[in-house]
């Protein structure tokens, strides 16, 4: 049941034995380091935190928290059935194997704060006379009646950068000498964004 903490890196094709082409998603993922073991008796469950990409821009307490491994700035908390890894141990690339199943979550593409027209598809007002600066205006959003606004109605406001899961994609290839996976298929996000890989062999369970 491996996982890894990695980075989108682009979409490309790879050639299987029998000539086919398939469209694959790179994503590079450096040697992760095991940072903290939840267990049963402990914490009520069992989990494996990762850590990846080393820096030295850490405060006191994420250098506390790392004492004695490596100095990692991004760390992710799997749920796992079980697991024999210790602090200090080591997860990279060659722990998938081509033809095996992931789920993959990643986060989309922000968008910044986006009008109606873009974030929710709004036909726009009507490009007559008389009508100045109302063409990408949302219109009418209730009546004085009704009194407050009603939550979740359709208006301008922060689009994308959000988590995004996508299940049983299929490892196609890997590159231990380049720490590169080739997932088969389009995986959420923009070049370089964090990618969290797992197997869908175990009944594993993301945590926030």
């Amino acid at each position: 049941m491996p996982f890894i903490i990695g980075r989108k890196i682009e979409m490309t094709q790879q050639f299987k034995e029998d000539g086919t082409v398939v469209p694959v998603t790179l994503v590079k993922a450096e040697p992760n380091v095991v940072t903290q073991v939840r267990t049963q008796e402990k914490d009520g469950y069992v989990a494996v935190q990762l850590g990846a990409e080393v820096t030295t821009r850490l405060n006191q307490a994420e250098q506390g928290h790392l004492k004695g491994i490596a100095q990692v700035k991004t760390l992710q908390e799997f749920r796992i059935p079980e697991t024999s890894m210790n602090r200090g141990d080591e997860v990279r690339v060659d722990a998938f194997t081509p033809g095996m199943r992931v789920d993959v979550v990643g986060f989309s593409k922000g968008h910044g704060f986006a009008g109606v027209m873009k974030r929710h598809g709004f036909k726009g007002g009507k490009m007559t006379h008389g009508n100045k600066d109302q063409q990408r205006m949302p219109g009418s959003i209730a009546s004085q009646r009704q009194g407050k606004v009603i939550k979740g109605q359709r208006m301008g406001g922060h689009m994308g950068d959000e988590r995004v899961t996508v299940k049983n994609l299929e490892v196609v290839s890997i590159d231990p000498a380049k720490n590169e996976i080739a997932i088969k298929g389009a995986i959420p996000g923009a070049r370089g964004g964090l990618i969290f890989i797992k197997s869908t062999e175990s009944t594993s369970i993301w945590l926030a």
